[in-house]
């Protein structure tokens, strides 16, 4: 395919490299989600010695408040057009913000006198709000600056693979060298985190410079919709937008329900109660395992790019949510005999069973289909902008990401609640780690957080997409009246007349 750097018949095509270099902004962001997500409880309960329940609510807590900073950061992104255009000052500054936080919530706090309790509470909850501004600063941008980058339908999918790759290099090997400084130091202590958060500073920091040198060249304001006028928008305007567009609202319900699922699923707690507590063997599979979902996923990376370019976005969506949805049903069914002490249904790759031979199966084919859709959403929050363009003439990039991820956030972020609330449910006062033995009931705890958690959100995902019309070729036809409209408005038609004209 030939690559093309500026508009062609009103389509704005993007270098392959610029894509894929902008797509480390997520890779970037995803670094410290997992750092916070995943490890800020561990950091509060074990090395500050905050209570649990205080430890777990906080980063729902947070999560929450980062989702309502989202809309206001998205009007703002809307309203900036300036000499470093209207995404790169917020992308490089959020980053900044979030080394500085993280630096004073992970060190900082450590400072405080022993008999100085309370400040530790007030402290770590001001720096954690901190790390989320700087946090929701950054991300604002990975949703909507992807649709000034390119609006072609066949390159457009190519973030979904690009985004899961940057993913990996960001939040893959974080993931791997917390699991291995975990299982030497353990995840509650000083020396995990002392080794952990300069390690994704660092990387963290590489990435976005690699995502603004992508975006660098697009973030102008010639590849911003497809008039000026459309710039003036007041708050009244964004409600009426919000509430009209429903493709937005049907995507957010897939999104919000898939990253729930998949914090909840992949908890660290839940991954210890699992490997450690009742297969006994972490060291020996949570890295085997891991990397086992992400080498199946590579096929369907490939083949779920090859049918949204094809078929489109959506469809693409439904057929490989319905895959993981099935093979997921396997994986249950495992779990749920899974019995204590009996060698037949236990998981070792040391001396393979029919039991382990079984769950590679289902959680390979179910993990790996899903997982190529996970960042599936993401492409297709830049269908439901330029949707909004076609709709009403507006381009709001950053009103329309930011609604996504407000709701996003706000139902993920019970995820670290859910498990904390279920942990103690067990009688636990402290999060599950590798040293943590089996309990009576850890067993369903497991089985309802690791799987009935995410089937349920895959359902949820299949029932939305029945009512999102955004197709292959709905998205097509939308792109050539934009593009028609665009032209037309250049040439001296106003923004009003336009609308009208081309349909």
């Amino acid at each position: 395919m030939e690559q093309q750097n500026n508009q062609t018949a009103g389509v704005n095509r993007a270098k392959y490299w610029q894509i894929l270099l902008f797509s480390f902004n997520n890779g970037a962001t995803n670094v410290y989600f997992i750092l916070t997500m995943t490890y800020a409880v561990y950091y509060a309960n074990s090395v500050l010695g905050l209570a649990l329940l205080f430890a777990t609510s906080m980063v729902t807590v947070m999560r929450i408040f980062d989702g309502i900073t989202d809309p206001i950061i998205g009007v703002v992104v809307d309203r900036t057009n300036g000499r470093f255009g209207k995404f790169r000052p917020f992308i490089f500054f959020g980053n900044i913000i979030m080394i500085i936080s993280a630096l004073l919530m992970y060190f900082g706090t450590r400072l405080i006198p022993e008999g100085m309790g309370f400040l530790k509470y007030v402290l770590y909850t001001l720096f954690f709000a901190l790390y989320v501004i700087g946090y929701t600063f950054q991300t604002s941008c990975t949703k909507a600056g992807q649709t000034c980058i390119t609006n072609d339908p066949k390159q457009r999918p190519l973030f979904t693979l690009f985004n899961t790759a940057a993913s990996l290099v960001g939040m893959g090997v974080i993931q791997v060298f917390a699991v291995i400084v975990g299982g030497r130091y353990g995840y509650g202590s000083a020396e995990f985190f002392n080794i952990i958060v300069p390690l994704a500073i660092v990387i963290s920091f590489v990435l976005t410079v690699l995502a603004i040198i992508g975006i660098w060249e697009k973030d102008k304001e010639e590849f911003y919709g497809i008039s000026k006028e459309q710039e003036k928008v007041n708050w009244k305007e964004y409600k009426e937008i919000l509430l009209r567009n429903k493709e937005l609202g049907m995507l957010i319900i897939a999104g919000a329900g898939s990253k729930f699922a998949m914090s909840v699923a992949t908890n660290t707690a839940v991954s210890c109660m699992l490997y450690a507590s009742m297969m006994q063997d972490y060291n020996g599979l949570y890295l085997p395992f891991y990397a086992i979902g992400f080498a199946a996923s590579v096929p369907f990376f490939l083949l779920s790019l090859k049918t949204a370019q094809k078929r489109g976005q959506k469809f693409s969506l439904v057929r490989y949510t319905s895959i993981a949805l099935t093979f997921y049903i396997g994986v249950l069914v495992l779990l749920s005999i899974w019995q204590p002490g009996n060698p037949n249904t236990m998981l070792s790759l040391k001396s393979l069973n029919i039991y382990t031979i079984l769950f590679l199966l289902f959680y390979g084919i179910g993990y790996g289909s899903y997982y190529c859709t996970a960042d599936m959403v993401i492409p297709m929050i830049a269908d439901c902008t330029d949707y909004e363009v076609y709709r009403s003439g507006k381009y709001v990039p950053g009103i329309i990401g930011t609604a996504f991820s407000l709701i996003d956030k706000l139902v993920s972020s019970l995820s670290a609640t859910i498990v904390g609330l279920a942990v103690m449910i067990l009688g636990f006062k402290t999060l599950p780690d590798v040293h943590t033995a089996y309990v009576g009931g850890m067993k369903w705890i497991v089985v309802a957080l690791f799987c009935v958690v995410p089937m349920l959100s895959w359902l949820a995902t299949l029932i939305a997409m029945k009512h999102y019309t955004l197709s292959g070729e709905k998205m097509a036809e939308i792109q050539k009246v934009n593009a028609e409209r665009k032209e037309a408005i250049a040439a001296g038609m106003s923004l009003d007349e336009a609308l009208a004209k081309f349909r």
